[in-house]
């Protein structure tokens, strides 16, 4: 069930909340192009609990922030935008959606949308402002326990969430925390697939571009290549998806037996 988001009124500095223990939280980040999108939602849907993809909640800013025209190298008015912006997020594996809600209520399904080229070349300078991230941590705590006290009908207690910063910052506390990576010319092969159809060299070239640039930026305020302390690494170079699911699953039930 999507669940309604607006920014603080004001930053918070409040130290991160261990999410509710009613229900597992597994937490993936990873650089670009290492699955954790499809991976985490293939898990989600085995465990039957929610799935959150935060930076389709840093891509329906961006979008909100593109179409009101706002100049987005300047920081104090893309925060204050950001904060205006009430998102509607979905958390069902099986149909994760985002939209953006208007001054009326009306929603505006931006799934699609935030994915095009021109959200994608935008999306790392927002998500670079420090007030953005502190805007979109608190929602995203707020989403995740959600998800632990409230479940979709149907659904288990719990969700698998990922981005850059999830294992760090969102839920550092999260019963199960992941880097998902592999080797570059693997994830851009996979990228290259996914966004182009080809893994030829001419759309190697044009991934290794967008990547390279995308963790360059992204790396600037948070760390997503090298696993912290308490953080397990899973290298899928040498495993195919599904490979990857049932692995990224057997370290869930490692850690929390029964609960998963």
């Amino acid at each position: 069930m999507p669940t309604s988001s607006r920014g603080p009124a004001a930053p918070t500095g409040a130290p991160p909340a261990a999410p509710p223990r009613a229900g597992v939280v597994v937490a993936v980040d990873g650089p670009s192009g290492s699955g954790k999108s499809s991976v985490s939602r293939a898990a989600a849907r085995a465990l039957g609990v929610a799935f959150l993809d935060t930076g389709a909640m840093y891509r329906a800013v961006t979008w909100s922030a593109l179409r009101a025209g706002v100049d987005l190298h300047d920081p104090v008015a893309v925060a204050a935008h950001v904060r205006t912006v009430a998102l509607s997020v979905g958390t069902d594996p099986q149909a994760p959606a985002v939209a953006v809600v208007g001054p009326d209520g009306r929603e505006t399904n931006v799934t699609t949308e935030v994915r095009g080229a021109e959200v994608t070349a935008a999306v790392s300078a927002v998500a670079a402002v420090p007030a953005v991230r502190s805007d979109l941590v608190l929602r995203q705590r707020a989403l995740i326990e959600a998800a632990c006290a409230a479940p979709a009908p149907g659904a288990r207690p719990g969700v698998v969430a990922e981005g850059r910063d999830i294992t760090t910052v969102v839920a550092p506390q999260a019963d199960v925390r992941v880097l998902l990576t592999a080797d570059e010319s693997v994830r851009l092969a996979r990228r290259a697939q996914q966004d182009l159809g080809a893994a030829d060299e001419a759309a190697l070239e044009a991934v290794r571009r967008s990547v390279s640039e995308r963790d360059r930026v992204d790396a600037r305020t948070t760390a997503f290549t090298t696993a912290a302390d308490g953080v397990v690494t899973l290298d899928s170079t040498h495993l195919d998806f599904d490979g990857t699911v049932a692995a990224l699953l057997e370290l869930v039930r490692s850690a929390v037996g029964e609960r998963a």
